[in-house]
């Protein structure tokens, strides 16, 4: 089925406006979305892949220190020739500068916008809320899919558990800003933020005194602003989180799902496949990294019998046994993944060693689409070389 999956992909890079890359941790995802910019900007197409993840893999696999928070492009030239008509950009997602475009995008007025701002409750949390950063990736998302320097912008994920997160974050965002819990208990004791310890009942007076002495009249002055300062604001942010939404629910967009055949990757990825589908979602294809390759297809030459002793030939065949077991294994994993769902695996195999530059990135994608005379090398089968060598030395 890999065929398939590898027609979707490549369709998918072409035509998509939008691709978000996703699977669990240590599978080579942001390799893969990496990978996958390259590509497509080698095809022609203006890309810009962004990473929300707080880790700095992006930034090692595009052989950089670090990626600003505004799109850098890279240069293509040296691993396409200056013939190319592509580009591509890369950066990563910074919270709370998003968080900030927000507020002075919604603030009423520039008082409120102000007030805000420079609130303490909101300069501490802005980047913590829970649903922040995955809401300000979505609002990001947004913005990007809307800049016209860019056909495609492909967006690196958390891993997965967290990549659910950016699919709730507007809902779970919007529930705290517009909490009645919250502004129950704080708009009886603070008005446009001024403190009144006039409260109307004993029971107020008496909430009101535990939180000062658990939390400090201070915090709640602070927190009170800051819903206070959110009035008005809700409704241009359930607008911005309702085009997110109807974006990645259009055939704008597309979703790939990243795994390894370790089980516990693959559950992950069947899950987040069902919540595609529950969230009607458009899924592109599934593409299984670091898969062990079947010896029985392209295992070196086997010797005339008279030229290999008992212990080389003893040697050969463990290497062989063993890395035909690993690579069943595998197949045998991506098949029960493939039956569940329906849909088809793009198998990638495990690589030698890390990709540090934009030359291995393609590298990595050439494999990925079948591209002849790749210079990267599976690492089981190079695994199983290096010990027969080894035997060979012995041998000798």
């Amino acid at each position: 089925m890999s065929a398939a999956a590898l027609q979707s992909l490549s369709r998918a890079l072409d035509e998509r406006r939008v691709l978000v890359v996703c699977g669990a941790g240590g599978v080579g995802k942001t390799t893969t979305a990496a990978a996958l910019g390259v590509q497509a900007a080698l095809r022609g197409r203006r890309v810009l892949v962004c990473t929300i993840d707080p880790s700095r893999r992006l930034a090692t696999s595009l052989g950089l220190d670090r990626l600003p928070d505004r799109p850098r492009e890279l240069d293509l030239a040296r691993v396409a020739g200056t013939g190319t008509r592509g580009a591509l950009w890369a950066m990563t997602l910074d919270t709370k500068r998003t968080f900030d475009a927000l507020v002075v995008k919604y603030a009423a007025t520039d008082a409120a916008r102000r007030r805000i701002l420079d609130n303490r409750f909101y300069r501490q949390v802005s980047s913590a809320l829970a649903g922040s950063h995955e809401y300000m990736a979505m609002e990001k998302l947004l913005e990007l899919s809307g800049d016209e320097r860019f056909d495609l912008v492909i967006l690196d994920t958390p891993p997965t558990r967290h990549a659910l997160d950016f699919l709730e974050a507007p809902e779970r965002l919007m529930g705290f800003l517009d909490t009645g819990i919250l502004r129950w208990f704080l708009k009886p004791y603070f008005v446009a933020g001024r403190l009144t310890l006039k409260v109307a009942t004993r029971t107020g007076a008496i909430a009101l005194k535990i939180a000062d002495s658990v939390l400090g009249l201070q915090f709640l002055q602070d927190l009170s602003e800051f819903f206070l300062a959110f009035e008005g604001m809700y409704a241009g942010f359930k607008e911005r989180a309702g085009r997110v939404r109807a974006l990645l629910r259009s055939d704008r967009a597309g979703f790939v799902l990243v795994a390894s055949p370790a089980p516990h990757t693959l559950d992950e990825a069947l899950y987040f496949h069902q919540r595609l589908d529950e969230s009607g979602m458009p899924f592109v294809a599934f593409l299984i990294n670091r898969v062990h390759p079947d010896p029985a297809q392209g295992f070196p030459a086997t010797r005339a019998a008279a030229d290999v002793d008992d212990e080389l030939a003893e040697a050969l065949v463990e290497v062989f046994q063993d890395q035909r077991r690993l690579a069943r294994a595998d197949h045998r994993s991506v098949e029960r993944l493939e039956g569940v769902t329906g849909e088809a695996a793009l198998l990638v195999p495990e690589f030698e060693a890390d990709v540090h530059d934009l030359r291995e990135l393609k590298d990595v994608g050439d494999v990925m689409f079948g591209e002849a005379g790749s210079g990267r090398r599976g690492r089981g089968r190079a695994r199983g070389a290096r010990r027969l060598a080894a035997a060979e030395g012995r041998a000798r």
